[in-house]
């Protein structure tokens, strides 16, 4: 189960506003891509669900969370059924991320108070979201819909929290772009990771992007 309330979680999500989307097989190599993150200063970060051993990876990263990053948020991501955000809840999700929006994952993370973030792409699924519980609306995918959307979403829903997944760039002007559209929180994937086995210059760009962000916040 999680080690964090829903609403801890929440305020951890939108001070630390950039999630890191990562899978990889090897359990090893992604924890040192996870002590890379949380040495750069992020606090979240979203191990998804694509892979046959997935789930065997993420129950060895839980504990190493726990030990070595203490403070960090690790949630799930890409999740379908009821079933598998149930079995990743009890194995220690602090979060779950879909890549739609599903009733049943609605309920099993309200049953466990814990955060759900489902993916959207309309007006009418962001408000079904919002009603269904969603701590954070996942806006997906980003690089289809564009920071014109979420402009024109912040007119008539200017208050609900929204992460943008999807073409988001590690880069200055990209998070300039979508932050100051109207997104909370951005999640990045690919693109961050390019270069990722040298984790050193990994950890220092994600400083960078940290102090951008926060600049963009005042």
């Amino acid at each position: 189960m999680s080690r964090f309330s829903s609403a801890a979680a929440l305020e951890t999500v939108l001070r630390y506003p950039i999630v890191p989307v990562f899978y990889h097989a090897d359990a090893a190599y992604t924890k040192r891509i996870l002590q890379a993150c949380y040495a750069g200063g992020l606090r979240v970060f979203e191990f998804t669900n694509r892979g046959a051993n997935a789930f065997d990876v993420f129950q060895e990263l839980v504990p190493f969370v726990q030990e070595n990053c203490p403070d960090m948020l690790l949630g799930i991501g890409t999740i379908y059924t009821a079933a598998d955000a149930e079995r990743f809840i009890q194995a220690g999700a602090d979060f779950v991320v879909q890549p739609c929006l599903t009733t049943e994952v609605a309920e099993v993370c309200r049953q466990h108070n814990t955060p759900w973030l489902p993916g959207t792409m309309t007006i009418s699924e962001v408000y079904q979201a919002t009603q269904l519980g969603a701590a954070i609306v996942k806006i997906f995918p980003g690089n289809v819909l564009g920071p014109g959307f979420i402009k024109s979403l912040r007119g008539p829903m200017p208050t609900v929290p929204l992460m943008v997944t999807g073409g988001v760039e590690p880069t200055e002007e990209s998070l300039r772009e979508w932050f100051t559209a109207g997104v909370n929180v951005v999640g990045m994937g690919s693109q961050l990771f390019k270069n990722a086995d040298d984790t050193d210059p990994l950890s220092q760009q994600i400083a960078g992007l940290l102090t951008v962000v926060d600049s963009l916040k005042k």
